[in-house]
């Protein structure tokens, strides 16, 4: 079944209870954090995620785009993360930190930048719950999608497949109603919007379609039958 995991960076920081509240049929709550350091921006920290966690039933994806996840990762599990997400370029040790996250009782999910392969962390996937191909730069909400992350996509459900492992696949950069059936059909079945679902006159109605389309579309993929 599609996951849609709504992104606060698109939503209101003034508001961000209510705005929890507002796509409360989502999956997951996509918490994007940066230092400005790892990416050139800088967003929500620690406190905010105890203070989401607080505010609403929807579990929290924390998405970490920081230096030295190896260090800060765990905090946002204690803060109430539900599933925390590093990226293996800032990583030290990747598979220790994957074992922390889930020893604190949250998922633990490894994110790739798009010039990343894939192929080299092969035998990382069962340390994993979930793994993130970014389909922009990260950094910065609002970016066109990247078509030529759809062939990675592909093969990263193909090692997916090849191990039989239970491992989520996510998307997260320029997904909306236009892109998010091509993510579905290459592999994906995690999406993160942002401005596709707060940007909408209605955002929960803008999950429910979005998961509509995402299901469609995996229902005649290719990756998905007997799946």
């Amino acid at each position: 079944m599609a996951q849609i995991n709504p992104s606060i960076l698109s939503a209101d920081f003034a508001r961000l209870a209510e705005e929890a509240k507002a796509v409360e049929g989502a999956d997951w709550l996509h918490v994007d954090v940066m230092d400005n350091h790892f990416v050139p921006n800088l967003t929500l920290g620690v406190p905010i995620v105890e203070s989401l966690a607080r505010a609403t039933d929807t579990p929290l994806d924390c998405h970490l785009m920081i230096e030295d996840p190896d260090r800060w990762a765990p905090q946002y599990v204690e803060a109430g993360a539900g599933s925390v997400t590093f990226h293996v370029e800032a990583a030290a040790a990747p598979v220790r930190l994957a074992r922390e996250i889930r020893a604190k009782g949250a998922r633990a999910s490894m994110a790739l930048k798009p010039a990343t392969p894939i192929e080299p962390y092969e035998d990382l996937l069962p340390e994993l719950d979930m793994l993130l191909i970014m389909t922009v730069e990260p950094g910065f909400g609002g970016q066109a999608f990247l078509d030529i992350m759809l062939p990675k996509i592909r093969r990263t459900r193909e090692l997916i497949s090849k191990h039989g492992l239970e491992l989520w696949l996510q998307v997260d950069g320029g997904v909306a109603e236009s892109t998010i059936e091509r993510c579905a059909e290459a592999g994906a079945d995690v999406f993160v919007a942002g401005s596709a679902v707060y940007g909408a006159a209605d955002p929960a109605a803008a999950v429910a379609s979005l998961r509509a389309r995402a299901e469609t579309a995996t229902a005649s993929a290719a990756w998905a039958c007997g799946h």
